[in-house]
């Protein structure tokens, strides 16, 4: 049993958690002042005022925080970690005026990242991994789900869903991993259509790993020029199978209806929607999908935002990813990509949280964590400050404590 004690500030979003992390309002945070948390291993036995803690609590040795705030773990629930290769380059090249079809004739896109990937070795590929994820976590992260989609054969995704189920055991319980199965990331040159990649690679690949049981959940680009309505449903019945949750990348370039595709089928969550309409809207706000948005790729890239005030108004569950990749948001830090996205998105302080703890942990299907009350698994994020308010006004200073002593 552990005691935490003497917090300035514990940010508990219960009201949060009663409300389903929708249409929520600033009181919604239940910020508790000098306050103290008590749990073991898997489970929050009680959290309070100091001065109201239970008796059979009081003696037992404890961690003295003062000057802290305790929040529900921060999750970042989309990311591209395992990659190989740099490109930097294709970043000036953006900036100096060059177009996708410009940087694909030089040579970059997601295809330099596949050949920088598969001339990478697996231990190469995990040491390097184990670097960013280590990064992360150093801002507050505790839980991170990681895609597959850089090796774009059949054994180099193999191998990279084998890589990302090694990190769940390298870094539990300080870091919680979760594997979502990407292959269907783009479509290599050497196949001619989309069906060709999905029945040679992307749908053998799921029957081989979804019956070694190391997925969490399953995911693809649906986009037009990527993969298309048939592509998505086939995988999402194949996933099936396997009792696998999915998720989709949609309505990024255009309303393909990915988000209500994505509610038909129970998805976890439907991300990017910058331009989903009125109908996926309703959709995702009359479903237990959340919708994840990923500010930071529209900053890198120097796109539009998706209209989040929509989003919020409507009552959908929303959460906010980094989308850390090599090539179209080369950001690593989820607090700060959702602190400088919340005055664009028209976010409250507690919808701003909310994106990055408790929605964010049901787009990953972590349904008992995200609140700090009693019977709820005991992942928090602490901060050397005595406010809330401090950490996302900061911007870029990191008040993260990732071990107490």
């Amino acid at each position: 049993m552990k005691v935490l004690k003497n917090f300035s500030q514990i940010a508990t979003l219960e009201n949060a958690q009663k409300k389903d992390g929708r249409h929520l309002i600033p009181e919604d945070l239940s910020i508790i002042e000098n306050a103290s948390v008590v749990f073991i291993d898997k489970e929050i036995l009680w959290v309070g005022k100091n001065n109201e803690l239970p008796s059979e609590y009081q003696k037992l040795r404890f961690v003295d925080c003062s000057g802290k705030t305790l929040v529900p773990e921060i999750v970042d629930c989309h990311t591209h970690v395992v990659f190989g290769g740099n490109r930097a380059s294709e970043y000036s090249m953006r900036l100096n005026g060059a177009d996708y079809e410009a940087i694909a004739k030089a040579g970059g896109g997601i295809l330099n990242t596949m050949n920088g990937t598969n001339n990478k070795t697996r231990n190469e590929l995990f040491d390097e991994s184990v670097k960013k994820i280590e990064t992360i976590h150093s801002f507050g992260v505790g839980s991170i789900e990681i895609k597959s989609g850089y090796g774009l054969n059949f054994d180099k995704e193999y191998e990279i869903s084998h890589i990302i189920n090694d990190f769940k055991k390298h870094f539990f319980p300080r870091i919680q991993i979760k594997n979502t199965f990407m292959a269907a990331h783009a479509i290599p040159k050497e196949f001619k259509t989309s069906k060709e990649y999905m029945n040679q690679v992307v749908l053998p690949l799921l029957e081989k790993l979804g019956a070694e049981h190391i997925l969490d959940a399953v995911d693809i680009f649906f986009e037009r020029g990527y993969f298309d309505k048939t592509d998505t449903v086939s995988l999402f019945e194949c996933a099936k199978k396997f009792n696998l949750p999915v998720k989709l990348h949609a309505d990024e370039f255009q309303d393909n209806k990915g988000a209500i595709l994505g509610c038909e089928y129970r998805a976890l969550s439907a991300d990017h929607l910058l331009m989903t309409g009125a109908d996926g809207i309703e959709a995702l706000a009359q479903s237990q999908t959340v919708a994840t948005l990923l500010p930071g790729t529209g900053f890198f890239l120097g796109k539009k935002q998706a209209d989040a005030k929509k989003f919020l108004d409507a009552g959908c569950k929303v959460a906010i990813g980094s989308d850390y990749n090599p090539g179209s948001c080369h950001l690593n830090n989820v607090l700060l990509a959702a602190s400088l996205a919340a005055p664009h998105y028209k976010m409250n302080i507690a919808q701003l949280w909310c994106a990055i703890t408790l929605n964010a942990a049901h787009a990953l299907n972590l349904k008992k964590q995200g609140a700090i009350i009693k019977g709820l698994s005991p992942r928090f994020s602490i901060f050397d400050c005595k406010c809330i308010d401090e950490i996302t006004y900061s911007w870029g200073k990191n008040f993260a404590i990732t071990e107490l002593h």
